[in-house]
């Protein structure tokens, strides 16, 4: 039997957010504008109730109120790229860290350009903080949404951290 999926929509401050999910959790966020766009077929149909928890907690976020996002992830992918988006999760909300370091972290200091392709493909950013990993020489770089909106996340989080 195939899954089931659902999707929402959910406003922000650097656009139109597309969130999909299943009963497993959320699966995937898109951004508005974005050149690979989730494909919404036939087993997937629009459900803001299932979402709502997910939505609730963007908003949140984007109002400076929630730091650590408490919302079942069901991200599809390898067991590398799994493990390295379970290591974005352990960084903290307004710090940055490079490729390499990323690398290091998850064991393969050697992987800094394995890590920034699972980085790149990270199918729930923002909540899943891929934002958060910039180059060695700390410039911002590449980003699904374009680096205006991985740097309005940043100064984001850097002006909450600046008010507390």
């Amino acid at each position: 039997m195939q899954e089931s999926y659902f999707y929402s929509y959910c406003e922000s401050p650097i656009g139109k957010l597309l969130l999909v999910g299943s009963e497993r959790g959320l699966a995937q966020i898109w951004f508005e504008g974005q050149t690979h766009k989730a494909a919404l077929g036939d087993n997937c149909h629009e459900d803001s109730s299932e979402l709502r928890d997910a939505v609730r907690q963007l908003r949140a976020y984007f109002a400076g109120e929630l730091e650590t996002f408490d919302v079942h992830l069901a991200p599809e992918g390898t067991p590398f790229q799994q493990k390295v988006w379970n290591e974005l999760l352990k960084i903290p909300y307004g710090e940055t860290i490079s490729y390499g370091e990323l690398a290091r972290r998850i064991g393969n200091p050697n992987a800094s350009r394995a890590v920034g392709l699972a980085n790149g493909t990270n199918p729930i950013p923002i909540i899943i903080p891929c934002h958060r990993v910039i180059g060695s020489n700390g410039k911002l770089t590449g980003y699904g949404g374009g680096l205006p909106i991985k740097e309005k996340l940043l100064a984001l989080e850097k002006r909450q951290l600046r008010l507390l």
